[in-house]
């Protein structure tokens, strides 16, 4: 798998005064594809709930190259850039793309894991490690950290 596909649906309240989708939405939408892949990857809520774990951003950045409007059919492409061996820390890459390919922007997240009760940085589980976050696709520039 080169990486997680979805398509995406805009509503009106995704549009700006201008009539293109709007900024956050992107942010948005990226952040529910991370989570929808996280449950396909068996990291459900319940589990990391159970478990006392959760995903934590350091930095959230988007480049906007093309605008989309309501009408576009786009798809956003979902792969790791960087990960630690034991999948402590990591990057992920967003890119939307219309149907014909053309990237129109990509956001960059990267993030590690929290213990929710200590409220610290912790290593996830080598099960969840090994299982879930290693089958995650990777994008061509792939860093092993």
């Amino acid at each position: 798998m080169a990486s997680f596909i979805k398509e995406l649906s805009f509503r009106w309240s995704d549009l700006d005064p201008n009539f293109h989708v709007r900024h956050s939405a992107y942010y948005d939408f990226g952040a529910q594809h991370r989570i929808e892949i996280l449950e396909e990857l068996g990291l459900t809520l319940k589990v990391m709930q159970t478990q006392s774990f959760g995903p934590v951003l350091f930095r959230e950045e988007c480049v906007f190259r093309k605008e989309l409007k309501l009408s576009d059919k786009i798809f956003l492409h979902t792969k790791t850039s960087k990960m630690k061996a034991d999948a402590s820390r990591w990057s992920i890459v967003h890119e939307f793309r219309k149907d014909d390919d053309t990237l129109c922007a990509v956001i960059t997240v990267d993030g590690a894991w929290m213990d929710t009760k200590l409220r610290k940085l912790a290593s996830p589980t080598p099960e969840i490690a090994i299982q879930a976050l290693s089958i995650f696709p990777k994008s061509d520039d792939f860093v092993g950290l």
